[in-house]
């Protein structure tokens, strides 16, 4: 659902009155407001994904702060937006047991997209705007990773966050997980990190 020439405190009084418990989340873009209902089929790559980040996270032995949708708003732009799955990584240490108030605290390091539908609304400009250094955009069985560099998102062939991560190979596992199921998926995705790893130990040896 889209609604034009909404104020910023026309959506403030809106969030306000729903509460946080609400199913539908939130794009405003200088007066444009976009509510969208997630679907199972929106979902299901999101959690994936936002899974094998805490996997790569374990096995590398470092702190991720996944955060979910959190609603990132910015009042000076008039933009907010509330990803489907975002992650403080090189920031974590800044925002660990904070209530995070942009642009107080850093935004995101990672922001993740699951798009099954098309959304109305140039998400990109969005997030660029808030300063989401990262951004993955998963779509009809393809991830792609872009990266701000001078204000705008490019797309590159790897991770700001996780440089040696095969991001082409996350689709596959998530296709595998339709057929071995979920946690199977997971796991076999935490084998190739390992086996990845492993190689660049040996390589730097």
């Amino acid at each position: 659902m889209i609604l034009r020439s909404v104020s910023w405190s026309t959506y403030q009084a809106l969030m306000a009155d729903v509460g946080e418990d609400r199913a539908w989340r939130i794009a405003y873009d200088k007066g444009v407001l976009e509510l969208r209902m997630p679907l199972q089929q929106h979902e299901i790559p999101n959690r994936l994904i936002a899974r094998f980040i805490d996997t790569i996270a374990d096995e590398l032995e470092i702190e991720v702060m996944g955060v979910g949708a959190l609603l990132l708003e910015r009042e000076d732009l008039s933009r907010a937006i509330e990803p489907d799955s975002c992650f403080y990584i090189q920031n974590e240490a800044l925002v660990r047991d904070k209530i995070i108030k942009l642009p107080n605290d850093p935004p995101p390091d990672l922001a993740i997209e699951s798009d099954y539908t098309r959304s109305s609304l140039k998400k990109f400009t969005i997030y660029a705007a808030l300063g989401v250094p990262e951004l993955w955009r998963y779509t009809k069985e393809i991830l792609e990773v872009y990266q701000l560099i001078d204000g705008e998102y490019q797309k590159l062939d790897k991770s700001l966050a996780f440089p040696f991560l095969p991001v082409d190979e996350i689709p596959g596992f998530i296709e595998q997980s339709k057929v071995v199921g979920q946690r199977s998926a997971v796991r076999l995705f935490r084998e190739r990190i390992r086996e990845i790893l492993e190689s660049e130990s040996n390589t730097n040896q």
